[in-house]
């Protein structure tokens, strides 16, 4: 579902609240009539029914209930769920904290045999420290006012380790230098990180590649994103995607083996990190 889909089913849903509303069995409510038995500004009603606003599943439940629409809660429930599936507001995910969102992914490669990822950013968490871990989780619970389940968030990220030992998988992972130097924590942390890193290449399950920075590049570095066996996932300040599709997994296919062209491996990818990892005074 790309966002301009998402942006149609979210106003479709919002025509049937309207049309709900409209259609009372308790007589025509206005929408400030609605507003006022559930307590909520009418301005809430006017972007819930104009697309401009994603309800939540408490949300449907109220406005089928004061619209006099018991039966239809599950109905819209399923409209709701349909699409959120894809596009997933952080605001919405972080709400219980951090630690749920690991244990989605956790599951997402525990199923897959083979994985692709290309991140620009940071490591990618399947190959992170647990310090390291932890000062990028702090800084995102920081930036959405999460709840901060840091601990568990980090013991649950680790647990996606095991499947590195897992002979059934394979991991093709692309890094950006620009990744390695990233100071997003502590230097002795980042050096810790560098260090794990260049204990990785060589693992049986996983094939690990450095995009040096004076690589000559077929794209722009561009966001990341991973490739579970035939879904993709990235991500943006706002959201998180989880994407199917014959034409999206194409696409991302194409985006990583371009990438891949520029990508340096074994001996050469260990010095890329070796250079890195020197640069920093700890």
């Amino acid at each position: 579902m790309s966002t301009t889909d998402f942006q149609r089913a979210r106003e479709e849903l919002g025509r049937r609240l309207r049309e709900m509303r409209s259609e009372s069995p308790h007589g025509r409510l206005t929408g400030t009539a609605l507003a006022r038995i559930l307590g909520w500004p009418q301005s809430k009603i006017s972007k819930l029914e104009n697309g401009r606003q994603t309800p939540t599943a408490d949300d449907l439940r109220a406005w089928v209930d004061a619209t006099g629409h018991p039966g239809a809660y599950e109905e819209l429930h399923a409209r709701l769920r349909g699409f959120e599936s894809e596009i997933r507001s952080w605001r919405r995910q972080l709400a219980r904290g951090q630690r749920p969102v690991q244990e989605a992914h956790n599951a997402a490669q525990a199923s897959a045999r083979v994985l692709r990822a290309w991140e620009s950013s940071w490591v990618v968490g399947v190959l992170q420290t647990p310090d390291y871990a932890r000062a990028i989780l702090g800084s995102f619970a920081e930036l959405h006012q999460s709840p901060r389940d840091i601990e568990g968030a980090v013991r649950s990220r680790m647990r996606r380790q095991a499947g590195l030992y897992d002979s059934g998988k394979q991991y093709h992972i692309l890094l950006w230098e620009g990744a390695l130097h990233a100071r997003v924590c502590p230097p002795e942390v980042l050096a810790a990180q560098l260090d794990r890193l260049m204990g990785t290449v060589g693992m049986d399950t996983v094939r690990l590649g450095i995009v040096p920075l004076d690589a000559a590049l077929c794209l722009p570095p561009g966001n990341g994103f991973w490739i579970y066996d035939d879904r993709v996932t990235t991500e943006t300040w706002h959201a998180e995607f989880w994407l199917e599709g014959a034409d999206t997994l194409a696409t991302h296919l194409r985006v990583w083996r371009m990438l891949h062209q520029s990508a340096v491996y074994g001996a050469e990818a260990q010095r890329v990190i070796s250079r890195v990892r020197r640069s920093i005074s700890t």
